[in-house]
């Protein structure tokens, strides 16, 4: 039976960490660090999520700045206001949930973050910076997949691991966060020949493909740790209530795996909390110092 990774203690430890260090930030900086948060339009999920991270920054010992926009903002609005983030040096960091209202272009918005103050990771620039091992911001989820990794099983070097998902957030930064590790990586994705086989191989598998419960036990190798990124809706049998599951069979995985991440429980805890992190560290080379050791 797979022991449970439990990503909710990781990340109270990691946000425990990050209050401490913007502590003594705003100490030597004379201000807090700032995290600036866009929303634009009244989606539901969205909404969730914006609050969920204004009151982690808060709670951090971080200045949240929070822009909320009417659904009919036009592109040139909100460029605009992303421009005046990027200028404000109280602001180190800029988010901008997604997904934004039909008619506006996500990745022009995107372009538009200063990289040094893109702490989604999303900026073509920081993209490529991760790509050649520089300096940069990487996306939360797969910087978190990848300390659940590291905390699980030390060393990396040498593990084969597998990647379900080819998406730019999540799929292609985590299979260059794996390859930096020394793992061996393969991609696997909708077009890969028989799926389950590749998986069977893997020491490590990444769960990020965006389908309830298609994982099952039987294509996981003995042992092996098993990050489920996945968080989908699904129907309760017998029941008009729903109840989020992951990409794996978590059932029939865990009588198989050494380790794996629930749903929810796992994954998730992670991003917010890497989040800050990433705005803290935003915030330390923005005003000219030391990331500390071990951020």
């Amino acid at each position: 039976m797979a022991e449970r990774i439990d990503g909710k203690a990781f990340a109270a430890t990691l946000r425990a960490k990050v209050g401490e260090h913007a502590a003594q930030f705003a100490a030597q900086a004379g201000r807090p660090a700032g995290l600036a948060v866009v929303l634009v339009g009244e989606d539901p999920a969205s909404q969730v999520y914006v609050r969920s991270k204004h009151k982690a920054t808060v709670e951090a010992g971080m200045a949240s700045f929070e822009h909320r926009l009417p659904a009919d903002t036009d592109e040139a609005t909100l460029l605009a206001l992303v421009a005046q983030l990027n200028a404000d040096p109280a602001v180190d960091g800029i988010l901008v949930q997604l997904p934004l209202p039909a008619g506006i272009d996500e990745q022009a918005v995107i372009a538009a973050i200063s990289p040094d103050k893109d702490v989604d990771g999303f900026h073509v620039i920081n993209a490529g910076r991760l790509s050649v091992g520089q300096p940069g911001f990487v996306p939360c989820t797969p910087l978190g997949c990848l300390m659940l990794l590291k905390d699980r099983l030390g060393d990396l070097s040498g593990l084969e691991a597998v990647v379900i998902g080819r998406s730019n957030i999540v799929g292609k930064p985590m299979a260059q966060l794996l390859t930096d590790a020394n793992a061996t990586v393969t991609i696997a994705h909708s077009r890969t020949r028989d799926l389950p086989a590749v998986v069977r191989r893997a020491d490590i598998v990444v769960a990020a493909v965006g389908r309830p419960e298609m994982i099952t036990g039987d294509w996981i190798k003995p042992g092996a740790c098993v990050i489920d990124v996945g968080i989908n809706r699904v129907s309760a049998p017998d029941s008009d209530k729903s109840r989020l599951v992951g990409d794996v069979e978590f059932d029939s995985a865990e009588k198989v795996a050494g380790s794996i991440t629930p749903v929810p429980g796992g994954v998730g805890p992670m991003t917010i909390a890497v989040l800050l992190r990433n705005a803290l560290v935003a915030a330390y080379r923005n005003q000219g110092l030391d990331v500390p050791a071990g951020l």
